[in-house]
């Protein structure tokens, strides 16, 4: 298909490859080691000081990225993107093994850090993942290549903000070990989101109508995240309350997805797009007004949150054996 060039000359520079990339085994004690009590003592030291709230959003982030096999699963449902073979030597499957093979390392290291804090119930958070794989997610990709891809360019950019934003709460709370970590997951989910929206743009070249009218249609029904479906089996409202905490801690807002949309406009030059059909034309001027009509809903929402002094109520996470947040 289209993409397949693209992917060719993208393999090399947005895909690390085997002993050349990082590994979850570089931000942690080396319990092989002599002297790994102290590095230990040390990691719990500065995660002492991490509070709960924090605490909360790096579990939740950390679980959306252990349902890494429904993320692969469904890549490989795009109309023309599989590997019907399991090792294919294709471009797309090339590119989605490498992608998985990169986020798996973001998992297993949030997942390892949080065991060795000793702050929070791991069977819990484990028991969430399975929930969360077992239940699955419907991002209304429709097999479609083109949603696919608009979807991935929004997701992979919103997760680095997440990320990012975690990191930031984790330096001002004097962990730089965490503050790292974040940072270089954050420096993966850059490299793919660049990647998805290159696709994005080639597509755009070649049929602008169809990836407008995709875009509009997908901006009109918003973007589902990924750990929507997110329960410890007793809270079924966990993913609602992990995201209110972490709009609460600015982590990821509202005004987060407005500003995402319009960095898509941007990085697609949609305002300057010409030639469609008068259908895409009209789902062009609908996007390129979108983001500022939902930053200022989002602003008036926060606003009035204050003006009320309206805060959300307390809730026990299991993940962290039961305080409230």
């Amino acid at each position: 298909m289209l993409y397949y060039l693209l992917l060719l000359l993208l393999l090399n520079q947005l895909l690390e490859t085997g002993e050349a990339s990082w590994q979850p085994q570089d931000y942690l004690p080396d319990l092989a080691k002599d002297g790994w009590e102290e590095d230990v003592k040390e990691l719990r030291a500065m995660a002492k000081e991490l509070p709960d709230e924090v605490m909360v959003v790096l579990v939740g982030d950390m679980v959306t990225e252990e349902a890494l096999p429904t993320y692969q699963t469904l890549l490989n449902t795009f109309e023309g993107c599989d590997d019907p073979i399991g090792n294919a030597d294709t471009p797309w499957a090339k590119w989605s093994r490498g992608w998985t093979s990169e986020e798996n390392r973001h998992g297993d290291l949030l997942n390892k850090y949080l065991y060795l804090t000793g702050k929070c119930d791991m069977r819990a958070i484990e028991v969430t993942i399975q929930h969360l794989i077992t239940s699955g997610f419907n991002p209304d990709a429709q097999k479609d290549p083109y949603r696919g891809f608009v979807y991935t360019s929004f997701q992979e950019r919103a997760t680095k903000v997440s990320h990012s934003n975690v990191g930031r709460l984790a330096g001002i709370a004097g962990d730089s070990n965490l503050r790292r970590i974040c940072a270089k997951i954050a420096g993966d989910e850059a490299r793919h989101e660049k990647a998805y929206q290159l696709f994005s743009e080639e597509i755009l070249k070649r049929d602008p109508d169809g990836l407008i009218m995709t875009f509009g249609d997908m901006m009109r029904g918003q973007i589902v995240m990924p750990a929507e479906l997110m329960t410890d089996g007793v809270d079924t409202n966990m993913y609602e309350n992990f995201s209110a905490v972490a709009q609460k801690l600015q982590v990821y807002t509202a005004i987060d997805y407005a500003e995402i949309i319009g960095h898509l406009v941007k990085r697609w030059d949609l305002e300057n797009l010409e030639g469609l059909s008068p259908e895409a034309e009209k789902e062009r001027e609908y996007l390129c007004k979108l983001p500022t009509r939902y930053k200022k809903l989002a602003e008036r929402s926060m606003n009035r949150k204050k003006k009320v002094n309206e805060e959300d109520p307390e809730v026990a996470f299991s993940w962290i054996h039961g305080r409230t947040v």
